[in-house]
C-alpha cells in the first residue's frame, strides 16, 4: 500500500533535517562546484554511489530517467561518488565509468568521505531528496522503492502527472532475481574475505602457491596457482592462476582489472557457459580484463548450486569482490 503521505501536497512529507553542502568534495564531473546558494529554490536529489557497486548499477536507470524527466521541473540530481576501493579514488577512472554508464548529471567526487560524513551516510547506494528551501524531505537506502521515490519527487516538484518512469536497463542494470538469490557479496582481499576454502588459508601480502580443495560447499571460494593476497585485491602472479566460487544465483559478477590486458576463461560446473554467459564473456567462457570495474560473468536461466572456475591466461589479474543477482 502506498504510504498516506505520498498522496496530495508536499506538506505531507516529513522534514528530516537540513541539506548539507558539498564543500568537502575533492572535485566535480559534468559541472562546476555546486553550492547550497546555487541550489536554493531547486529540488535536489542526492545519490551516493561508487562505480563498482552492483546495487547502485541496478538503481542507476531510474536515477538517469528521473534526471531527464524532471529537469524542466526544477529537479537537480547530484551524484556523490564516495569510493570503496583504492582505484576508485582516481578521477580518471570515475570519469571513464561515468561516461560509460551515461551519468550525465553533476557528480561530486568525495575521495576524503567529507560529504559522506556531512550526511552521516552509511550506504551505497543512498538517496536524499531535499525541497527548494534546502530541507531533506525523503530518503531511501539500497535498491528498490522506485515508484515510492518518484512519487516523493513528484510531490516536491508539484507535478500533477502521477505516472512513473519505465526504464530499459543494460544487462548489468537488471534487478536481481531475489527469489533465487542464495549467495551474498564476498571480497577476495584478506581484509574482508569470508568463506575462503583453500587449504592452510591466506598468506597475507606474500606470493604463495595455493591449492583448491576437492570440494567447495555453497558460498565458499578458493584459489589455485600463484597468487598474492592483498588487503583489498588478490593478484595472480603467474599465468594459469584460478579462482573458484560455489554460488546459487542467476548472476555472477566479479570486480576485477589489471594494469594491462589479461585474458581469462570461465567454466561453469566444468563446462563452457554457453547461453549462461554474462555480458563480459563469450559462450565459450572467454573474456579479457583491463579497466578495473565490475564484470558480469554469468546470467543463467536454470538457477542451481554452481561452481564457477575462472582461469587467468596471463599474469597480473586483480580480483576484488564477487557479487550476485
Amino acid at each position: 500500500m502506498t504510504p498516506h503521505w505520498l498522496h496530495g501536497s508536499a506538506a505531507g512529507l516529513p522534514v528530516e533535517g537540513e541539506l548539507p553542502g558539498f564543500e568537502g568534495a575533492t572535485g566535480w564531473l559534468n559541472s562546476p562546484p555546486l553550492t547550497r546558494h546555487e541550489l536554493h529554490g531547486r529540488v535536489v536529489l542526492v545519490n551516493f554511489w561508487t562505480y563498482t557497486c552492483v546495487n547502485w548499477l541496478r538503481q542507476l536507470p531510474y536515477v538517469r530517467a528521473w534526471a531527464a524527466k524532471y529537469a524542466s521541473k526544477r529537479l537537480v540530481v547530484v551524484g556523490v561518488h564516495t569510493p570503496e576501493f583504492g582505484f576508485e579514488h582516481d578521477p580518471g577512472n570515475v570519469r571513464r565509468e561515468a561516461q560509460g554508464d551515461a551519468v550525465g548529471y553533476p557528480v561530486a567526487l568525495d575521495n576524503d568521505y567529507a560529504v559522506w560524513r556531512a550526511f552521516d551516510n552509511h550506504y551505497w547506494p543512498a538517496l536524499y531528496l531535499a525541497d527548494g528551501q534546502g530541507r531533506i524531505r525523503y530518503h531511501h537506502f539500497g535498491e528498490g522503492e522506485y515508484a515510492r521515490t518518484e512519487m516523493a519527487i513528484q510531490r516536491l516538484v508539484d507535478d500533477p502527472d502521477r505516472t512513473v518512469v519505465s526504464v530499459e536497463p543494460r544487462p548489468v542494470e537488471v534487478a536481481a532475481d531475489w527469489s533465487t538469490l542464495r549467495s551474498p557479496e564476498n571480497y577476495t582481499g584478506y581484509e574482508r574475505a569470508e568463506r575462503f576454502a583453500s587449504p592452510d588459508g591466506f598468506f597475507p601480502g606474500k606470493p604463495h602457491r595455493y591449492d583448491a580443495p576437492d570440494r567447495l560447499r555453497l558460498n565458499e571460494w578458493a584459489l589455485a596457482g600463484d597468487w598474492t593476497v592483498g588487503e583489498q585485491a588478490t593478484v595472480a602472479t603467474a599465468a594459469g592462476g584460478r579462482i573458484l566460487n560455489r554460488f546459487h544465483a542467476r548472476d555472477l559478477n566479479l570486480v576485477m582489472g589489471a594494469p594491462g590486458p589479461v585474458r581469462f576463461q570461465l567454466l561453469l560446473d566444468g563446462r563452457p557457459p554457453g547461453t549462461a554467459a554474462g555480458a563480459d564473456i563469450d559462450p565459450d567462457g572467454y573474456g579479457e580484463i583491463g579497466d578495473r570495474r565490475l564484470y558480469q560473468l554469468v546470467r543463467q536461466s536454470d538457477v542451481a548450486d554452481r561452481t564457477a572456475e575462472i582461469t587467468f591466461l596471463d599474469p597480473g589479474a586483480e580480483t576484488y569482490s564477487f557479487t550476485f543477482g
